[in-house]
């Protein structure tokens, strides 16, 4: 059945509830390549036009710059229209020296260094900056964001232990007071959301890499633990970082670097099924996910309005039962993993 754009599903416990379907602004900070403002809004205001209410952001996209972008389109729009969240462990600040600051890896981006902190303060710095840089004075969820080794490497034990001292405090504080109706944490690795998924009160996670077309090896670790927890689970990067949505074409990209052969072979293969049925690629990867039960929304980046307005068709698109039949029978996703009926 396609997707209800206007449906909603309730994130764990709490009173916020979800689209199915949001736009997530990394790429709206410079990601990839320089955007003008003027791009970035008109990506913006395509997903508006195509029933796109959930949108996602961080402080860490552009060093801040896909905030002020974001909010500077949403700032016209009523605020009871739409979800927002945005994610907290790290703040900015002033670099040095501007003139000669290294925006990297971000390819544009504004030139703020950026501070990984964890603390109850560094928590509430990183929302009350959010806010600010928004410029509007609420937000619909926070999510912890990064707190894994693949970006913190040797320091993540100190960060973790930070979190779970002092920091998971702050965002309960919010979450108690109102001022935020849940609190989260993003993983990119299996490893961090087994370890944090039994040690927060989650009302969400959003986990990137683990859980897509391409990958389920979280399905029966950190996704039956999110279920049985009553977690809700949000995923993101659904193209995994790309070539789910562009397929295997040459330099296609895999967890933002390029894809290696065997990826490139496997994405093949689900293309050649996606031929046999009249299938998108995009369509699959972006269904996908929602037929798990612990899932209530996707969300996936765009940094043109073409973009913006494709994939809010894609995840709308009719896919026939056999094709998800055929990826199992082929070994293409796992044969146990919930699929689209």
């Amino acid at each position: 059945m396609p997707v209800d754009l206007t449906s909603r599903l309730q994130v764990g416990a709490t009173a916020l509830s979800l689209p199915p379907f949001g736009l997530g602004t990394g790429p709206l900070g410079n990601l990839f390549e320089p955007l003008t403002d003027e791009t970035a809004q008109r990506a913006l205001e395509a997903a508006w036009s195509a029933g796109v209410r959930y949108y996602d952001t961080a402080p860490w996209y552009g060093r801040g710059l896909s905030e002020l972008r974001l909010g500077a389109f949403l700032r016209s729009k009523p605020r009871d229209a739409f979800v927002l969240t945005t994610k907290v462990g790290r703040t900015l600040k002033r670099p040095l020296n501007p003139e000669t600051f290294d925006r990297s890896p971000w390819v544009g981006g504004l030139s703020f260094d950026v501070v990984v902190d964890y603390s109850y303060d560094g928590v509430m710095r990183s929302y009350e900056q959010a806010l600010q840089r928004l410029g509007i004075p609420t937000v619909d969820g926070l999510i912890v964001h990064d707190l894994d080794r693949a970006f913190l490497g040797d320091a993540f034990d100190k960060h973790a232990r930070t979190l779970l001292d002092s920091g998971v405090m702050a965002l309960d504080e919010l979450r108690r007071s109102g001022d935020v109706q849940a609190i989260g944490m993003g993983f990119n690795l299996s490893e961090a959301l087994d370890v944090f998924v039994d040690k927060v009160e989650l009302d969400v996670a959003l986990i990137a890499h683990p859980y897509t077309l391409l990958d389920q090896s979280c399905l029966h670790s950190g996704m039956a633990r999110c279920l049985a927890r009553k977690i809700s689970v949000i995923v993101g990067a659904p193209f995994a970082s790309g070539i789910l949505a562009t397929g295997s074409r040459p330099r296609a990209t895999y967890a933002y670097s390029l894809a290696p052969p065997d990826i490139l072979r496997k994405v093949a293969a689900i293309e050649a099924v996606c031929g046999v049925h009249g299938v998108s690629l995009p369509a699959a990867a972006l269904q996908f996910p929602l037929a798990h039960p612990a899932v209530v929304a996707v969300v996936a980046g765009a940094v043109r309005e073409s973009e913006a307005a494709a994939n809010a068709l894609h995840v709308q698109q009719s896919i026939p039962t056999a094709f998800w039949s055929d990826l199992k029978s082929q070994g293409l996703i796992d044969p146990e993993s919930p699929a689209p009926s």
